[in-house]
């Protein structure tokens, strides 16, 4: 096993043994590209469920099993049933949910480095999941086949690394505008003004906005409101209960519109989010 991977078989929520979860960090070229390739096994029947809350990663799901149930803002329904798929940013919580025979390599991509792996607008991609097929084309299918008839963790990794890594030698590099702006807005914990931004630039708001929505999936200001929240969600855990302090920190108006942004991206307020750590 690399000292780069850990492995997880349980946690608080679900009964010893009854999923395995494998985690690597990329190797050092891919960085600012992919955070993290995980492993997923679901080794006993059962219900398994998740929220997730508004972040800044565009993952690409490789199956080999059952299928996900996979909500945008709310809970599944019977044909919303996702195997193999990437999925655009979207700004709200996203219910999955599981049922004992899940297993699949999970591949997370930065906005940046999804735009230059999937080689096509980010906005295509927003709110919404789409087929391998549809996402990489035959490519897609043949790395899935050799993940599957591959049965190790740290050999279906190395399959995964090797794949990003060869289509991005091939990749046109992302407009250095974008990038500059996308970065910012990281740097500044989302506080950055955008028009202050597009004015650096010589643009005017609205050409930023649609320029940076095409590529990234959101626009500037959307951007910076996740950033914003998961900075904040960051912070309670070291600020417990001092949500007026925390909405300061991060650039809200009040602690009034802290609870509206918590409210929309994780559907949760606050407080009912700090009691669910």
């Amino acid at each position: 096993m690399s000292d780069e991977t850990e492995r997880h078989r349980q946690d608080n929520r679900f009964p010893a043994l009854h999923f395995e979860m494998v985690r690597r960090k990329p190797a050092a070229s891919l960085a600012g590209i992919v955070t993290d390739i995980c492993g997923y096994r679901e080794m006993w029947p059962g219900h398994f469920r998740i929220i997730e809350y508004a972040s800044l990663t565009v993952p690409l799901v490789i199956s080999f099993a059952e299928a996900f149930a996979i909500g945008l803002g709310r809970d599944p329904g019977d044909n919303d049933r996702f195997a193999s798929f990437a999925a655009g940013l979207y700004a709200g919580p996203v219910v999955i949910e599981s049922f004992g025979g899940a297993c699949c390599v999970q591949v997370n991509f930065t906005p940046l480095g999804a735009r230059r792996f999937f080689g096509l607008p980010m906005s295509e991609l927003k709110d919404r999941m789409i087929g391998l097929d549809d996402a990489l084309g035959l490519e897609g299918i043949a790395l899935r086949e050799r993940l599957g008839e591959t049965r190790d963790w740290d050999t279906r990794f190395a399959i995964a690394e090797g794949f990003v890594a060869e289509r991005l030698a091939e990749a046109n590099e992302l407009s250095p505008e974008i990038a500059w702006v996308y970065r910012t807005v990281i740097a500044s914990g989302g506080r950055t003004r955008i028009s202050a931004l597009a004015g650096e630039l010589g643009w005017s708001r609205k050409h930023l906005a649609s320029k940076f929505s095409d590529a990234i999936g959101i626009g500037p200001k959307t951007l910076s409101r996740i950033v914003r929240f998961n900075r904040a969600l960051s912070l309670s855990k070291r600020q417990e209960g001092d949500w007026a302090g925390i909405a300061v920190d991060c650039g809200y108006a009040d602690q009034a519109h802290l609870v509206r942004e918590f409210r929309q991206l994780a559907g949760e307020t606050p407080t009912a989010l700090a009691a669910l750590a």
